[in-house]
């Protein structure tokens, strides 16, 4: 008899194979079982219902838990599915696009792209979720069936799929595997994993209907993107719908352009960022204090080109592994009669990289650190630009640095300290560190050695650790070249925002031929590491905007400082005490409308500025100022020199709130 060895967790067993991963929970654990969505097999994520088959190999079951990430990414798979079964059903002749889980958008959980006869409405999204409870309802399986490439383009073509059958040429192998939810009409090319039965989904709602193109390219069919989410329980449902509707008032795009600090502008490019004064005040504060900070921590600033020849990025890899994103090569005019081409850069290491490569390197000089604020250019399809979060163009706060294998655990601690400062100046408290590595199931493609990875893997763990920070280790979600921690914060609403990360690279030195000499008098690799904070200047600014709704704290607020005189006859006094506060190092405006004192005070309110100055004819006289912060009210009347002295402090130490 067959027989396979199966361990989950610390408990090992032998069974008869084949056994499901269901039949080999169940007998090791019931109620885990009961708790269980999918599973991962040595690291690869497969269904309860995945026929374990003889191997001499130890089978490791590691259940997918509803409260997971993972779990929640199966939720809204499943979800999505469950969504175009509805539509189907609903609507005979749809056809199905893609379908994804969402997991780092705050505004969806996930989407279904389709075709349908007629076109939707917002009117048919309750119609389409009741008929999604009806089946969920019944307790439907998903079953998961593996099928021939050639059979499946069939199975679709006979079901006048086009679109599904172009993504099968695309992307699938001599055999590939598809999804039924049963008694429905729908079927689908997919990988899962899913949730075993339509019953284990009981909190989703659609959200939005929106316009889409046939893989987000504007020269594609036209098609329509649902929206919904969906979590594991109700309770969760309600309070991230509560946290929904505060978004919407907090959205960046809406108060950027109520308070004048951004645009983006069709007739200029989509996903190019217009930075208004009164944003560029507030981009020229985070700049500034991360300049401050890098020359503290022994970071050498450098600038580099914002093009380069294309022969960088084929000795990069980035022609190779980041092609759909780079903007296309361009030359020199012909009359030059040079064949040289160029490609804008869409990153900044391998130009660091350049910096490192102009001399040769002592093992004494290493860490060399280089940070730069260079602005970089993707070609990211126009269905997924997003305001700030997504651009084309945008400012990276990059750095590299070169160190030995010795150096590594200090400089990734080091990088780690330096985002949790950062964010805590910016007034986050709270994070989610997550470290991802190569995992069991997933080394195609990853570059390095296995004793590579497993030293890098471990300097990272030590750096986290030696600081007692919790992490969530994601397997396979490695980048190719090196595991890495990324941080999330979360924001003043409870949502997490993906922003920091610190990567390990084996990849870069190796194809640029990096050395430094060490002290056996040898040429050695160093070791790279990659690390940004903010992530990009834009979408860190985003985040502001919706943590802050805009209520930026003093240090940090486009305009700090309202002069606000009640009548005409005060508006010389008033410039004469805006003037004195600009020269103070104060962004200040002085309101000389013709306006009564409350409409003023209003305006400055809507503008969220931090401190309003009233003036009169008693604090003429007075030669005083009256003070008014926008949340306490009015402070009383004060020599501006003593506002001055408390205004500085605010300014100086990065005060989040004016108390």
């Amino acid at each position: 008899m067959s027989q396979i060895n199966v361990k989950v967790g610390e408990n090992s067993r032998i069974f008869p194979a084949p056994i499901s991963v269901a039949e080999a929970l169940k007998s090791v654990d019931r109620d885990l079982l009961k708790k269980s969505l999918a599973a991962k097999v040595n690291g690869e994520e497969v269904d309860l219902s995945f026929e374990l088959r003889p191997t001499d190999e130890v089978l490791s079951i590691e259940p997918i838990l509803q409260e997971t990430r993972d779990g929640l990414e199966v939720i809204r798979h499943s979800a999505a599915h469950l969504l175009a079964a509805a539509v189907l059903d609903l609507f005979p002749g749809t056809k199905l696009g893609v379908g994804p889980a969402l997991m780092d958008d705050p505004r969806y959980g996930y989407y279904y792209d389709v075709i349908t006869p007629e076109t939707l409405t917002e009117a048919d999204l309750p119609v389409i979720e009741k008929r999604m409870r009806q089946i969920a309802g019944k307790n439907l399986a998903y079953r998961r069936e593996e099928i021939s490439r050639d059979n499946l383009v069939k199975l679709f073509n006979e079901r006048d799929e086009p679109l599904k059958c172009e993504l099968i040429n695309e992307k699938a192998g001599e055999t590939a595997t598809a999804y039924h939810i049963d008694n429905t009409s729908f079927v689908d090319f997919c990988l899962g994993p899913h949730v075993p039965n339509t019953n284990k989904l009981k909190a989703f709602k659609l959200l939005a209907l929106s316009g889409a193109y046939w893989k987000g390219d504007a020269n594609n069919q036209q098609m329509q993107r649902i929206y919904g989410t969906a979590f594991a329980t109700q309770e969760e449902l309600e309070a991230w719908l509560k946290q929904r509707e505060e978004a919407e008032k907090r959205d960046h795009r809406r108060v950027g352009k109520e308070l004048d600090l951004f645009s983006i502008q069709e007739d200029y490019g989509q996903g190019m960022i217009f930075w208004h004064p009164k944003g560029g005040a507030i981009r020229t504060e985070m700049e500034n204090y991360l300049r401050d900070e890098l020359q503290r921590r022994g970071y050498g600033m450098v600038f580099t080109p914002h093009i380069a020849k294309r022969q960088l990025w084929q000795i990069s890899g980035h022609e190779e592994n980041y092609a759909e994103n780079l903007f296309e090569p361009t030359k020199l005019p012909e009359w030059m009669k040079e064949e040289t081409e160029f490609r804008l850069k869409p990153m900044n290491c391998p130009f660091h990289i350049g910096i490192y490569k102009t001399h040769p390197r002592s093992y004494r000089e290493l860490p060399v650190r280089y940070a730069e604020l260079g602005t970089v250019y993707r070609a990211e399809l126009s269905g997924t630009l997003h305001g700030l979060m997504r651009v084309r163009g945008f400012t990276q706060d990059d750095a590299h640095i070169f160190c030995t294998p010795e150096q590594v655990e200090t400089e990734v601690g080091a990088c780690v300290d330096f985002a949790y400062d950062v964010f805590k100046t910016f007034g986050f408290e709270t994070f989610k560190v997550e470290l991802s590595v190569r995992g069991e199931a997933h080394n195609k493609g990853f570059l390095g050695s296995h004793e590579d990875w497993e030293n890098a893997e471990n300097a990272l763990v030590k750096a986290l650790k030696a600081r007692e920070i919790e992490y969530e280790r994601i397997e396979g979600e490695a980048a190719f070249y090196g595991p890495k921690i990324d941080i999330k914060v979360e924001d003043s609403i409870g949502r997490l925002w993906q922003l920091s990360t610190v990567q390990f690279d084996f990849n870069l030195p190796e194809r640029f031929e990096l050395e430094y000499i060490a002290d056996d008098n040898k040429p050695h690799r160093p070791i790279m590491v990659h690390r940004a904070l903010f992530g990009s200047v834009e979408r860190f600014f985003g985040v502001l905007i919706e943590h802050y709704a805009g209520a930026f704290p003093f240090w940090l607020a486009p305009v700090q400082i309202a002069i606000l005189p009640i009548t005409d006859r005060i508006n010389e006094y008033a410039e004469t005490v805006g003037d004195e506060l600009r020269q103070a190092g104060f962004r200040v405006e002085t309101n000389l409308k013709s306006d009564k004192i409350g409409a003023k005070i209003r305006e400055a309110q809507i503008q969220k500025v931090p401190f309003m100055i009233v003036l009169g004819d008693k604090e003429l006289e007075e030669n005083k100022i009256a003070v008014r912060e926008k949340n306490k009210g009015d402070l009383g009347a004060m020599n501006l020199d003593e506002f001055i002295e408390t205004a500085r402090k605010l300014r100086e130490t990065r005060a989040l709130t004016n108390v």
